[in-house]
């Protein structure tokens, strides 16, 4: 039986009204029904803009991309996707309580000047159960640590009954530990609704210990597959544009090996362990040519 595809894109390019560098160029990538993807990549490295076209906030420039068969603008016209900002500043100003935000984020459905139905409010407090909210469904949003922002947050994206369910840098600010709980959260909600989920991070172990597969951006695609394909070679690659915007292209030689390596190679690794799907954590080590050799490159993390 074929694959249905929730979102696809076919060699997307995109470049920003008066900037001369596309942030995404030649992008292609299928996000399987019920599938969990997580797009890792660099700041600056075109992340949110991937999202932003596929809600049809942005128009493309150059490409194709389909939301359930239909034009971005199309499905978020009929409500297939529910979203996550990365910093919804207005929301946390809001002088209302949470279960009023997630009813909010629910009503755009309501016809006219209708009420909202029971029926309605009785799905937003599941939302609020389901995401771990509803014991301070009352409390005013501004009063909320940046964790239960972010659980509400998530109440409110459900509340609309979407299919496809976008999160935008969802980790930003959280620890370690945070990290692990909300993990969890999203794999509840995963398991329960059955959705699409599209999670976009700089951060490796927010995406490989909720995907099923990964995106590496960094302006093209580096990595289209499974979290163990997050090899140091790929990471090294992924984040070596990153590195070489700051000081400039050819300026730098980075050296990817495992974390356990560390010590051969002359620095220290890092601390932890992996824990998040990827067999071992990385160690890259950053050089400028000439300084060392590049096998075994001096400083670095």
């Amino acid at each position: 039986m074929p694959t249905t595809f929730a979102v696809e894109f076919e060699n997307v390019t995109y470049r920003y009204p008066g900037t001369e560098a596309s942030v995404l160029e030649g992008v292609s990538l299928r996000v399987a029904e019920g599938e969990r993807l997580g797009v890792l990549g660099p700041n600056g490295g075109g992340k949110s803009t991937l999202l932003k076209l596929a809600m049809g906030l942005l128009e493309v420039q150059s490409g194709v991309i389909r939301v359930e068969g239909e034009s971005p603008s199309a499905a978020r016209r009929r409500g297939v996707v529910g979203y996550v900002p990365q910093k919804p500043d207005a929301e946390m100003s809001a002088p209302i309580s949470v279960r009023e935000m997630v009813v909010l984020g629910a009503s755009w459905r309501v016809k006219g000047l209708a009420r909202v139905s029971g029926e309605v409010r009785a799905y937003c407090d599941r939302m609020l159960e389901l995401t771990g909210a509803g014991s301070y469904a009352d409390r005013a949003v501004g009063k909320l640590s940046g964790g239960q922002f972010q659980r509400a947050m998530i109440a409110r994206a459900l509340a609309c009954r979407p299919r496809i369910l976008v999160l935008d840098e969802p980790t930003v600010g959280i620890d370690a530990a945070g990290q692990s709980v909300f993990a969890e959260l999203l794999a509840r909600v995963h398991s329960e609704l059955g959705l699409t989920m599209l999670v976009v991070s700089h951060d490796l172990r927010a995406i490989a210990a909720g995907s099923d597969r990964v995106a590496c951006l960094a302006r093209r695609l580096h990595l289209h597959g499974s979290p163990s394909g997050l090899t140091p070679a790929v990471l090294a690659e992924l984040f070596s544009h990153d590195i070489a915007g700051i000081i400039g292209t050819g300026a730098v030689h980075v050296h990817a090996h495992a974390a356990s390596e560390c010590a051969a190679h002359g620095h220290a690794p890092p601390g932890g362990d992996s824990g998040s799907g990827v067999s071992e954590l990385v160690g890259l080590a950053v050089s400028a040519p000439g300084a060392g050799t590049k096998d075994k490159p001096e400083g670095g993390t």
